[in-house]
């Protein structure tokens, strides 16, 4: 057994197909077919069922994917921190997000990054948030920013910023031409929500238990569908305020209208593994994106 057999058997796990992981390996398919049959006849155990067209881990084989990918998660640590003893701020980092944050964080904290950080290669990985848990935990990932809370002690949280939420109503709307709401002014609203799966779904049941409003059927599968649901005067929704900022496009059938008081927001941080061994570079990246402009946590105008 390998460090090379363990990447074969971590990108067919991955892609459930012999081809595909071999290209993703850059190596031939039987080359890769053959050194995994050579590791599971080494092992005694059967690590994949071969259907004509399905390829699915057995239970023992799924046990030892999670093992091989610590293993080669601690071996590119390992490689990580030999090339930082020389240059703390080079080498590369993995960062996660979830996709109603990432698209509309990342025109506004990139540009720092690369001026702060300029030897440093910086791999963004957009999912949601379970999945970000997930590679974070195997090692895939170095660090993700998330909405809290978090129940895993096994993660450092570095807090990042507070954002709020405002409600996009369709123009026309009951509520569109009001220059601020209270959360009551919800009461009996039926508001349009992301699917399951999305922490933007939880924070908006959050604010809808609160103001007692509730869910309309319709499940939208990303911000911007939402965005044209409420444009095409289908209902309301709530979004967080940087997916309205610029260089966001503001639509003219849509209506935008704060909270007042203190507004309902999501609490956003930087996650990463208290084992980890670059914890100074990225408690540095967390502080160059923390210094995120105070204008754009505010709605605009």
């Amino acid at each position: 057994m390998n460090l090379r057999d363990l990447r074969y058997l971590v990108a067919l796990a991955e892609h459930r197909h012999f081809g595909r992981a071999a290209e993703a390996s850059f190596v031939s398919q039987p080359t890769l077919s053959t050194q995994i049959r050579k590791l599971e006849e080494e092992l005694g155990v059967a690590l994949f069922e071969r259907a004509p067209r399905n390829i699915m881990l057995t239970p023992v084989g799924r046990e030892i994917v999670e093992r091989a990918r610590k293993v080669l998660a601690d071996i590119d640590q390992m490689a990580d921190i030999a090339r930082r003893s020389q240059d703390p701020e080079a080498g590369t980092v993995r960062l996660g997000m979830f996709p109603t944050l990432g698209p509309y964080l990342l025109p506004h904290v990139l540009p720092r990054l690369r001026q702060r950080f300029p030897r440093l290669e910086l791999l963004l990985v957009e999912d949601k948030t379970d999945a970000l848990l997930q590679r974070l935990g195997e090692g895939r990932l170095d660090a993700a920013v998330l909405a809290l809370p978090l129940a895993d002690e096994q993660l450092h949280a570095e807090p990042l910023f507070d954002e709020p939420f405002v409600l996009a109503t369709p123009a026309g709307h009951r509520l569109a031409e009001r220059t601020a709401l209270a959360i009551d002014d919800l009461d009996e609203e039926r508001l349009l929500l992301l699917e399951e799966g999305h922490c933007l779904r939880e924070q908006a049941l959050d604010v809808c238990r609160l103001a007692g409003a509730g869910e309309r059927d319709f499940r939208a599968t990303s911000l911007e569908t939402l965005r044209q649901m409420v444009a095409a005067g289908v209902g309301s929704t709530l979004l967080p305020v940087l997916s309205v900022q610029p260089p966001v496009p503001a639509s003219p059938d849509l209506r935008l209208v704060r909270f007042s008081g203190t507004p309902p927001f999501r609490r956003v941080a930087m996650v990463w593994r208290r084992s980890s061994a670059i914890e100074g570079l990225l408690k540095a990246i967390a502080g160059e994106i923390r210094a995120l402009p105070a204008h754009l946590l505010h709605p605009p105008d």
